[in-house]
């Protein structure tokens, strides 16, 4: 290697079902990358069982880690440091990366970097784009979280509003159990509303018309369903004798709902702040629907709009990119760096 010494580092992810590494140069470029993931793991069970993942992420951490360092040919020596996620998150899963990074910053006296799981997915919007996304409003919306923040920067934030019950990516799932959809059931769902009426069915829009929350609510639209495809009683969903075509009007109707409830927020947090800049990331930023109305409606609003890039929205180690931001800075951590599983608006 000629020239000056390419800066390297190591970003652990373990935060749910994905146990991700990847090997990050200061200048943005993925030198090793690897995931395994555990959907097969959890599908009898149509959701992650967080015992099953901790398991999972324990048999594959280090074979993980090593594939990532070996794609990119740099030595352990040579890093300037391990970053990990290690907050929000199954308390299980954040713990096994969490152990493996300390253990090789340890090994390799290097410094470790403790990262913000969902401030990392709004970075992501960022990856690749040659200006920086900072300040901005930032939605993360995922199968466990759905959440909006005032970005000033990378790593300075303020929470505004959240989630109260389920997240978006959660009731996503948890329709697309009721209507029989394979596991991981948002995807599936998603390409079932396809064929559906988003306008078939006027589903409720919770906390949607009241302006002085930047809170979500999911629960109530997916009981609204839920009464919608079985009535009150016990549903037994393998019973259920819906049509093909009913069945894609539920999952049209449902997904309108939610992009309405996600897009109405996103907008009341811009007119608040003034600001004129959205950045969106996690799982359910991926639906192609939902990306389309979003950026009809921050068009037409004059809004700058950044949305991670597909394959960057779902759980993965290259987002682990935020930590070049608090290595700059001087924020680096200890051993005694611990998971904090709850922690959402904060650091």
């Amino acid at each position: 290697m000629s020239g000056e010494p390419v800066e390297t580092l190591l970003a652990i992810e373990s935060t749910c079902d994905e146990t991700a590494a990847a090997v990050l140069t200061r200048d943005g470029r993925v030198l090793g990358e690897c995931i395994a993931t555990q959907e097969a793991l959890h599908e009898a069970f149509a959701g992650v069982v967080p015992e099953i993942a901790a398991r999972a992420h324990l048999e594959r951490i280090l074979p993980v880690i090593e594939t990532a360092m070996r794609q990119s040919g740099v030595r352990g020596s040579e890093l300037s440091a391990i970053a990990v996620a290690t907050h929000p998150g199954l308390p299980g899963s954040l713990l096994v990366g969490l152990s493996a990074a300390k253990a090789l910053s340890l090994a390799w006296s290097k410094p470790l970097i403790g990262i913000n799981h969902v401030q990392a997915h709004i970075y992501a919007c960022g990856l690749g784009v040659p200006e920086s996304i900072f300040p901005c409003i930032g939605l993360v919306v995922s199968g466990g979280h759905t959440n909006l923040y005032r970005c000033v920067s990378a790593i300075d934030w303020e929470y505004l509003g959240g989630t109260i019950d389920d997240a978006a990516g959660e009731a996503f799932d948890k329709v697309a159990v009721m209507l029989g959809l394979p596991f991981p059931g948002g995807p599936h769902l998603s390409r079932l509303a396809q064929q559906g009426d988003p306008h078939a069915i006027s589903f409720p829009r919770p906390l949607l018309d009241d302006p002085s929350r930047m809170d979500f609510s999911f629960s109530g639209l997916k009981t609204a369903v839920r009464y919608r495809i079985a009535g009150t009683g016990k549903g037994d969903w393998s019973k259920l004798t819906l049509t093909d075509s009913e069945k894609a009007n539920v999952a049209a109707s449902f997904e309108q709902a939610v992009i309405d409830c996600l897009i109405g927020k996103s907008l009341l947090a811009l007119k608040r702040t003034g600001w004129k800049r959205l950045c969106v990331g996690g799982g359910v930023a991926a639906n192609q629907n939902f990306r389309r109305q979003l950026q009809t409606a921050c068009s037409d609003r004059g809004i700058t709009l950044r949305i991670a890039d597909p394959k960057l929205c779902t759980d993965n180690a290259v987002m682990g990119a935020l930590a070049w931001e608090r290595y700059a800075a001087g924020a680096v951590d200890t051993l005694e760096l611990d998971a904090q599983p709850g922690l959402l608006r904060h650091r």
